[in-house]
C-alpha cells in the first residue's frame, strides 16, 4: 500500500480497486467510539402548598386581639395564642420571658417565643418576625398617640410563620428549622440608638441553644400588602449577598418575580441587623419597599392604616411559598 500522500501510479483491475478503496477508507477512517450519555436523575422535591387562607386567618386572631402593646391584655392575650400554636405543631418549644428597660426607662415585659423542628439536626434555617404592635401611630395625621393594629407591620409576616410551621408539621419534615417571634422590636424612637428590636438584641446574647447556629435566616417584616414589592434591601446585601440572590433566584423560579425585584435598596435597621452583627448568623430581611413614600417604607407604615383590609392573600402566597420552596430545595 502507498504511504499517505504518495500517488498510484500501477494500474489496478476494477475488483481490485475497489477493495483496495474499502480497505484503504476503513484504515484511514476515524473509529466511530460509542459514547454512552449517562444522565444524572433529576431530584424529585415534594415542596408543600403554602395555604393563603390558613395565613390570613392566622393573622386576623392576632389582630382581633387588639394591638399587641407590651404589658398590656392584649399581649398577654396574643402571646399565650402564638405560644400555643408553635407548641402544637414544632418538636419543641421555648419562651424567653425577660424585663426589659426601655429607653424611656419603663419596664416590659418581653416574651421571645421560639418553635424547633428536629432540634438535635446540625444543618439548621432560621425564619423570624416580630409580633409586637407599634404603640403610637407617629406616622399618621390623626391620633398620633394611639395604637396601631399593626395587620402588616407585625401580625401578617407571624401568620404567613404559623402556616409555614403547619406545613411542615404535616410533612413530617426531617429538617432542621427554627421559627423565632421576636418581641419588642416596634418600642422604639429614631433618636434614641437601638431603642428598636429589643427581643432579638436579647437573643443574640441569651440564645434559646449555646452556641446555636443556623446556616443562614430569614426576617419577613410588612409581607401582605397588596402588590408587594420586595428589593435587595442594603444591610441584607452587605452580609448576606449570597443568601438574598439564592432567595430571590427561588422566588422567580416559583413564579413571583414581580413581587421580589432585582434593585438594590438603602440598607435599615431591623431585626436582621442585630442577628447578623450581634448573633453572628447570616440573616436577611424580606421587606416591602415603597417607590412613592418619602421614607420608601410601605405608606400605612405606622399609621391607623394598617388594617386587616390592606392584607393580601396573593402577597401573602407569594413569600410563603418561596420560604417553602427556599426550605426544601435547600437543605443539604
Amino acid at each position: 500500500m502507498a504511504q499517505p500522500g504518495v500517488r498510484i501510479k500501477k494500474f489496478i483491475s476494477p475488483f481490485s480497486f475497489f477493495v483496495f478503496i474499502f480497505f484503504l477508507l476503513a484504515c484511514n477512517s476515524p473509529k466511530q467510539e460509542q459514547v454512552q450519555e449517562t444522565q444524572q436523575p433529576v431530584p424529585v422535591v415534594n415542596v408543600p402548598s403554602f395555604n393563603p387562607d390558613s395565613a390570613y386567618i392566622y393573622t386576623k386572631v392576632q389582630v382581633d386581639f387588639g394591638p399587641r402593646i407590651p404589658n398590656s391584655v392584649a399581649h398577654t392575650k396574643c402571646g399565650d395564642y402564638l405560644a400555643a400554636s408553635l407548641k402544637q405543631w414544632c418538636d419543641t418549644f421555648i419562651e424567653q420571658k425577660a424585663p426589659i428597660t426601655a429607653y424611656d426607662g419603663k419596664v416590659l415585659q418581653m416574651r421571645n417565643m421560639i418553635g424547633s423542628f428536629n432540634p438535635s439536626v446540625a444543618n439548621r434555617i432560621l425564619f423570624t418576625a416580630h409580633w409586637d404592635t407599634r404603640p403610637w401611630a407617629d406616622q399618621d395625621t390623626v391620633n398620633k398617640d394611639k395604637p396601631i393594629d399593626g395587620a402588616n407591620d407585625g401580625a401578617a409576616p407571624v401568620g404567613t410563620l404559623l402556616e409555614i410551621a403547619r406545613q411542615l408539621a404535616l410533612s413530617n419534615t426531617n429538617l432542621g428549622v427554627d421559627i423565632i417571634f421576636f418581641d419588642l422590636e416596634d418600642y422604639g424612637k429614631t433618636e434614641h440608638d437601638n431603642s428598636y428590636c429589643y427581643g432579638s438584641q436579647y437573643w443574640t446574647q441569651h440564645k434559646h441553644v449555646e452556641r446555636y447556629q443556623a446556616r443562614f435566616g430569614i426576617l419577613l417584616d410588612m409581607t401582605a400588602a397588596a402588590h408587594g414589592t420586595f428589593t435587595k434591601e442594603g444591610t441584607s446585601m452587605q452580609y448576606a449577598p449570597d443568601i438574598v440572590n439564592m432567595v430571590w433566584h427561588t422566588a422567580a423560579a416559583a413564579g413571583y418575580s414581580d413581587y421580589f425585584v432585582q434593585d438594590e435598596t438603602t440598607g435599615i435597621i431591623d431585626d436582621h441587623y442585630y442577628i447578623n452583627k450581634m448573633g453572628g448568623i447570616k440573616c436577611i430581611d424580606i421587606v416591602h419597599y415603597d417607590y412613592n413614600t418619602p421614607s420608601h417604607f410601605w405608606k400605612y407604615w405606622h399609621t391607623h392604616g394598617d388594617s386587616m383590609d390592606k392584607i393580601d392573600k396573593n402577597t401573602m402566597k407569594a413569600v410563603g411559598q418561596t420560604l417553602l420552596e427556599v426550605v426544601f430545595r435547600n437543605a443539604s
